[in-house]
């Protein structure tokens, strides 16, 4: 091995990222696709170290969203985290776990990386999927969810990415 390889190897070691951090960067990215005019959120769903789904929020397919017609939610004026029903995106889990369904890719045991907390009817569809585990990065004040993971055996827990970056060798 020269010494350029030698470097090469020293530095892959150190930018790897852990398990957590690789699969929470790939919902971030995932959340780029979203067509939500207030928060990008993304969701991906793993088991054993392998990608079954992706999710992000947004309008359902055939349907204008956002983008086009502006938000529901910002024009009546509803808080964060309320009244759920009037918005035009599914949420970026139920994306998730609505693709498992539409390709016949069984979630069950699975864990699901989210880039935000889930509101409670996410976290009831979470539940009934038979993901085991969720990770999210950042957590909103709502946490009603937490009671219902914990009655259903769900590990979870938050995962902080403050500065997210992809690294490159050259």
């Amino acid at each position: 091995m020269n010494n350029n390889e030698k470097q090469n190897k020293e530095n892959l070691a150190v930018i790897r990222p852990s398990w957590d951090e690789y699969f929470m960067k790939l919902a971030w990215l995932v959340a780029e696709r979203s067509t939500c005019l207030r928060h990008h959120v993304g969701a991906v769903i793993v088991r054993d170290k392998r990608i079954l789904t992706t999710g992000y929020n947004g309008a359902a397919a055939g349907v204008k969203d956002c983008l086009t017609l502006g938000c529901l939610r910002n024009q009546l004026n509803i808080p964060s985290g309320q009244k759920h029903e009037i918005c035009r995106a599914i949420h970026a889990e139920q994306n998730a776990i609505i693709q498992g369904g539409y390709h016949g890719i069984n979630i069950k045991g699975a864990t699901l990386y989210c880039t935000h907390s889930p509101c409670i009817l996410c976290a009831k569809m979470i539940a009934n999927s038979g993901i085991i585990k969720v990770i999210m990065s950042e957590v909103y004040p709502d946490k009603s969810y937490e009671e219902l993971f914990k009655e259903a055996n769900i590990e979870f827990y938050s995962f902080q990415t403050e500065n997210l970056s992809i690294s490159r060798l050259k």
